[in-house]
């Protein structure tokens, strides 16, 4: 097993904090069985996993904004189904 730097991921994604959130995200969905890895998990935990795909450069990105916006259309669902609408700007 290689080690990952935060150097090597930080050449993907634009801050430390980012890559905190997104491994962490990415992370979660291992754990909850929402995504399979795309890199060998080579018996590493969801954390380990999560950090080598963003330092292979993988569209970790995408797939997290692809369950946002499965989130937000879910929330503007039941906002709309139960009658009420949030007050504008």
């Amino acid at each position: 097993m290689a080690r990952i730097t935060v150097e090597d991921c930080l050449e993907h994604v634009e801050n430390r904090f980012q890559l905190v959130t997104l491994a962490a995200e990415r992370a979660h969905q291992f754990y909850l069985y929402q995504a399979r890895p795309q890199v060998d998990p080579e018996n590493d935990k969801p954390t380990v996993i999560a950090l080598r795909e963003i330092a292979q450069g993988l569209k970790v990105s995408s797939i997290l904004g692809d369950a946002d916006d499965a989130d937000a259309s879910e929330t503007a669902e039941a906002e709309s189904s139960d009658g009420t609408e949030a007050p504008a700007g």
